[in-house]
């Protein structure tokens, strides 16, 4: 059609492809140029069928939004972080060697106890949705995307 490389990429990002695909050669198969460290890490099952994480896949597909499918994954000790990556990978895949290899330590105190949030998680508790608290963290001058973050875990150790 003679459109310019620059149309068709943002086409492409904008359709949440990635664009790098442009610079391939178009004669070989996309399979042999994108080879690599992928297809030997990834050997777990896909995120959206992982036993531990597909109700929450489930969730999402019937529809209900990020932020509540998110608020059930930490109701139930769990990273909400895990909604954020690709539900066709495995999640050992996507993370630093599935989190079994080199556990990182976390020596503060979780952020559901730390003095300048726990005010948050407890309008949490006594059932607030998560958008008026995100609001409330906006208005006291403090992040919202701490309510993505796993409360058990402390500050410092969602930074490193």
């Amino acid at each position: 059609m003679g459109l310019p490389m620059g149309a068709v990429k943002n086409a492409l990002v904008r359709d949440d492809k990635d664009p790098g695909i442009m610079d391939l050669d178009p004669e070989k198969s996309i399979k042999s140029q994108t080879k690599g460290e992928e297809e030997e890490e990834d050997t777990g099952p896909p995120l959206k069928e992982d036993p531990e994480y597909e109700k929450y896949f489930k969730m999402l597909k019937m529809g209900l939004p990020i932020g509540a499918v998110k608020n059930a994954v930490v109701r139930d000790g769990k990273d909400p972080g895990i909604m954020d990556l690709d539900p066709e990978k495995s999640i050992k895949s996507q993370t630093k060697g599935g989190g079994d290899d080199e556990p990182i330590e976390d020596t503060g105190v979780p952020l559901k106890e730390d003095p300048d949030y726990k005010k948050f998680f407890s309008m949490l508790k006594m059932g607030l949705p998560v958008g008026a608290v995100q609001n409330a963290l906006t208005r006291d001058g403090k992040d919202p995307a701490i309510m993505d973050m796993d409360p058990e875990k402390s500050l410092e150790y969602h930074l490193k």
